[in-house]
Order: structure tokens, then sequence, then C-alpha cells
């Protein structure tokens, strides 16, 4: 399946999710902290689902590879490490305690 098919099948279940949460609300009542919980949960699933087909609809196709970094085998410079610490060693001149 494409990702536009995964994502309309994700939208009709959760229109159907929305539908029967707003059934069950009928019969519960809207007042309890745990109707109102569930019906926070459906809403923000809503809007994260939009989110996502907005994200998929900008970015379908286009694989996204992350900007690589070349690194020079060049030693570096000694003098950038002048007046450091070995890691694990303490200050140098010093003895460790």
């Amino acid at each position: 399946m494409s990702v536009h098919d995964e994502l309309a099948s994700v939208q009709r279940s959760l229109d159907d999710l929305i539908r029967s949460v707003g059934r069950l609300e009928k019969q519960l009542g809207s007042g309890g902290l745990e109707m109102r919980r569930v019906r926070s949960d459906t809403n923000h699933l809503r809007e994260s689902v939009a989110l996502l087909r907005e994200t998929a609809v900008t970015t379908a196709g286009v694989p996204q590879r992350p900007d690589l970094v070349t690194i020079s085998d060049t030693p570096y410079d000694p003098s950038l490490w002048v007046d450091t610490d070995d890691e694990g060693l303490g200050a140098r001149d010093r003895r460790a305690p």
C-alpha cells in the first residue's frame, strides 16, 4: 500500500473511533473525567493525523537523506589542546589524588 492509502485507512478508522466515542458519550454522559479524557485523546489523534497527512503530502516520493559532513584525515593543530585536562586523568603536570 502507498502512504496515501495507509493514511486514508487511518483516517477511516479514526472517523469510526470518533463516531463510537460520540455514541458512548451519549450513553455515559460527558461529565466524567474518564469520558473527557477519551474525548481529548480522540481530538489529539485527529490533529496528529491531520499533521501527518500534511507532512506526507509535502515529502511524498522524496526520500530524506541526512546531510553528510566530511571529516578531514589531517591531524588537529596541537595548539588546540594547550591548557586542557586529559579526560579521566586530570590536569597535566599534577598528580592524581
